[in-house]
This record gives structure tokens, sequence and C-alpha cells, in this order.
């Protein structure tokens, strides 16, 4: 732990994020809207990193920004960074090694311990924006079973083209049915889910309607984060 991050034990920790650049709505559950969060946060946004460019084209040409944003967030207080697309878990090692703070950069780390949690026999699935740019190096990167089953959103109407299209407006109801189709398409591929892992920062505000409609538990950017801050401030119990 840094001097500044001591300095402040007992208060809430500051967790910085490194926002893409983009403008489509960013909603109360989305990463991107501090009201989602119950603690301090720091945003930093990364020129040139749009979606598609961090989803389709890997974050190429993108570690430098990455890791100058991520520093400079340290530097103004940040205790612990995360960033806002779970595709960037191809930067984990190279973030983690140019900062002196905890670094959490997708959903999808989250994985190995949701398997831990489930019943004999039962398995997590991964709802991702794009089941077809998420590649096993994506999920070795984030310390996930190559082989464990995806589902995107690719083929739906609105959630995917919104958010990788960078639009500036989001029909909530038909991008909510659009996961839920996707939901049901992981469930229907593999009898055996035993819960969901949500790969895309901006999947959040749907993950109550999603675990609802197929009776799994559902966890998203939103408890992996929650828990990574715990963490870096723990609770106080006065005695």
């Amino acid at each position: 732990m840094g001097e500044k991050a001591a300095a402040r034990l007992g208060m809430a920790a500051r967790l910085g994020i490194l926002i893409l650049e983009t403008r489509f709505p960013r909603i109360l559950g989305d990463i991107g809207n501090p009201e989602t969060w119950p603690f301090p946060i720091l945003y930093k946004t990364v020129s040139g990193a749009s979606s598609q460019r961090v989803v389709r084209e890997r974050g190429r040409g993108l570690i430098g920004p990455f890791l100058q944003a991520a520093r400079e967030l340290e530097a103004e207080g940040a205790d612990g960074i995360a960033t806002s697309c779970g595709f960037l878990s191809l930067f984990q090692d190279e973030l983690a090694a140019h900062v002196g703070v905890p670094v959490a950069t997708s959903s999808l780390m989250q994985i190995p311990l949701v398997e831990r949690l489930l019943p004999a026999g039962k398995r997590v699935g991964i709802i991702t924006i794009s089941a077809n740019s998420l590649s096993a190096d994506h999920l070795r990167c984030a310390g996930v079973d190559p082989a464990t089953p995806v589902a995107g959103t690719d083929d739906g109407l609105e959630f995917s083209r919104a958010i990788l299209g960078d639009a500036p407006t989001l029909n909530f109801e038909a991008a909510r049915q659009d996961i839920l189709d996707a939901g049901d398409r992981l469930l229907r591929n593999h009898g055996d889910i035993g819960a969901v892992v949500m790969e895309c920062t901006n999947m959040a505000p749907y993950s109550q309607a999603l675990a609802a409609h197929l009776q799994r538990p559902v966890y998203d950017i939103v408890s992996f984060l929650t828990w990574f801050q715990a963490g870096l401030s723990p609770r106080g119990f006065a005695r």
C-alpha cells in the first residue's frame, strides 16, 4: 500500500476507472455513471479508446495511452484501478506492472471464484457484447478456462449496435431483450450453467432482469468492483 493510501486508511477508498472514449448513454448501473457507485470514483478517459477499437481490434496501439492514464489516476489518488471494458483483460499484466496499486481490468476475472461457489456439476456461463470477438486469449488473461461457455448479444437488435456503434441513444427495453435472449441461448446450449457472469461493463443495468428470467445468480462489473473496492478500504467495526 502506498503512502497516500495508508494515510487514508479508514476512509472510503477511491476507485480509479479508465473510461473508453464514447458518447452512448451512461445509464444508472453503467460503470461510467458515478451514481452507480456507493464510494468515491475517479474517472480518466483514454483518448482514442473506442468500443470498436477495444472490442473488435483487441486494443491495438492503445497500451501506451492506457498505461499513461493509469499512472495519472494513481497520481490523482486512486487506491485501485479498473477499466470500463471486459476485453481489456488483455492489458491486465502490463497495467498491474505499471502502477503501484491493485488493478482489476475485467469482470471476467471473478469467474474462477464464482465457479468455486457452485454445486458440483455446475459451471459459469459468460454473456458478452461480442461472442465473435471474445477469444481464448481474453479468457486466459483473466484466469478463465477458455472452454467456458459464451453467448453474445451480437445478433440482437439494440445492445451491441448502440454500444459498439457508439450511438447517442439507447432503447433500454430492446437492449434488455437482447441480453435475455443471449441468456436463453446460453442455457439452451449448455444445461450445466449454474451462474452467469456479464463480460460487458454496460450490462449491469440488466442483471436483475436476467437473474429473474434465468433463475440463476448473475455477476457483473458492479458486483466485481464493489468487492474489489471493499478490500481497498475494509469496513470498520467499533467495539
